[in-house]
């Protein structure tokens, strides 16, 4: 983006309006401003030398709503904070949020008739700029997009990719290292637009991981994020990232979000294991996604059990695994299970679960409730790729 053009696209729309107009973003930072204005309240003298939206200005400005606006939004004056009337115009590209134009009110104006009125007009300056706002955003550059493809076709095991960011100096001989994958419980399936969700998902988890060392680098899809961390025994890095993460989707997507979950994988120390890693965490924030009680976040096998991972993540002709298939492969242990060598356990915030590998064989998951004789999966739920998982609280 260049700063010039947008200035001049202020300008433009400034003077098509005969208003005084501001530029800023979705974290209430200065980025234009129109020079015509016949007068400037307190608020706007004020945000033009601060660059910054006042707290308790933004505070009324979020109080009409505009967060989640897709519309022209009428602010009313507020004596007591100085600030006349306002018109909040939401900048949207693709269902992507990218910053708000403001529309100061005359003194005089009894309403902000007259000024929605005019807004069709400079329909195509506001498109405009939505665009210049858009390429602006990091998690856009081209550089940026190559990298998170790259990294995500690593993710895949495609082994160019698995070779390429082994050698990334945010890799290199930083391991081990854990796969995370984030992912909205209440809004995972993918949206009408999947350009604007994978954008809106690849921007929330680079903000969201920003300042986060630990994060070594995050990358977007239709549905979920996937950020590399360093391995670690603790979690206030993935805390931090998963407030933070919460806070940018509901910013960028203009809904509210209610519940964000983080599959863990476990660690691995070589770049050839991302394929298993990410299949872990996938699965592991999908089993959560769909049984609230594993809580907000959920880790994968420990490593000496990690064979009993399935195999096969989605049903056939399916891109991912679906909740459905999840939800109806938990049992309810009733036998005695300590002989059996082939259960994994997963750890999470409310307890253990134990899973069979898909071909058990030993005496000890035949005497579970919805095991088959000699503890193999039934077909049904052998043919989904998943064997039953079964709740275990300690």
């Amino acid at each position: 983006m260049q700063q010039q053009d947008v200035e001049q696209l202020v300008e433009q729309v400034a003077l098509k309006l005969g208003r005084g107009l501001s530029l800023e973003d979705l974290d209430g930072l200065l980025l234009a401003y129109s020079s015509n204005q016949s007068h400037a309240d307190r608020v706007r003298v004020n945000f033009l030398l601060s660059k910054r939206v006042p707290v308790d200005v933004s505070a009324w400005q979020l109080s009409h709503g505009i967060a989640t606006a897709v519309r022209p939004v009428v602010v009313p004056a507020n004596e007591d904070l100085g600030m006349l009337g306002r018109v909040c115009v939401p900048l949207l590209l693709r269902g992507f949020r990218v910053g708000y134009l403001w529309v100061q009110l005359d003194a005089e104006e009894p309403n902000a008739t007259a000024v929605l009125g005019q807004l069709p007009e400079v329909a195509r300056e506001l498109e405009q700029l939505s665009a210049l706002l858009l390429e602006s955003n990091t998690a856009e550059s081209e550089f940026r997009r190559r990298r998170e493809q790259e990294f995500l076709a690593a993710c895949r095991g495609e082994s160019n990719a698995v070779a390429a960011v082994g050698g990334w100096k945010e890799v290199q001989g930083r391991g081990p290292w854990q796969l995370v994958t984030v992912l909205d419980a209440d809004g995972w399936a993918e949206g009408s637009d999947p350009i604007a969700s994978t954008l809106i998902h690849r921007s929330a988890a680079l903000q969201a991981t920003i300042g986060v060392d630990a994060a070594l680098f995050s990358a977007g899809t239709e549905t979920h994020s996937v950020v590399l961390f360093k391995e670690s025994t603790g979690r206030a890095d993935h805390a931090q990232v998963l407030v933070h993460y919460q806070l940018e989707l509901a910013k960028r997507s203009g809904r509210a979000v209610h519940r964000i979950i983080l599959g863990t994988s476990e660690g691995f120390a070589r770049p050839r294991e991302l394929a298993d890693a990410y299949r872990q965490s996938r699965q592991a924030a999908q089993a959560a996604a769909v049984d609230p009680q594993l809580g907000s976040s959920s880790t994968a096998a420990p490593p000496e059990s990690t064979s009993c991972w399935p195999r096969r993540a989605a049903a056939p002709g399916h891109g991912r695994t679906r909740a459905r298939s999840i939800s109806e492969s938990w049992r309810t242990m009733t036998g005695t299970t300590s002989c059996c060598r082939c259960w994994s356990s997963s750890t999470t915030t409310t307890g253990r679960s134990r899973k069979w590998r898909t071909s058990c064989t030993c005496t000890g998951a035949a005497s579970t409730t919805g095991w088959a004789g000699s503890g193999s999966c039934s077909a049904s739920t052998r043919s989904r790729g998943w064997c039953g998982w079964s709740s275990m609280r300690r």
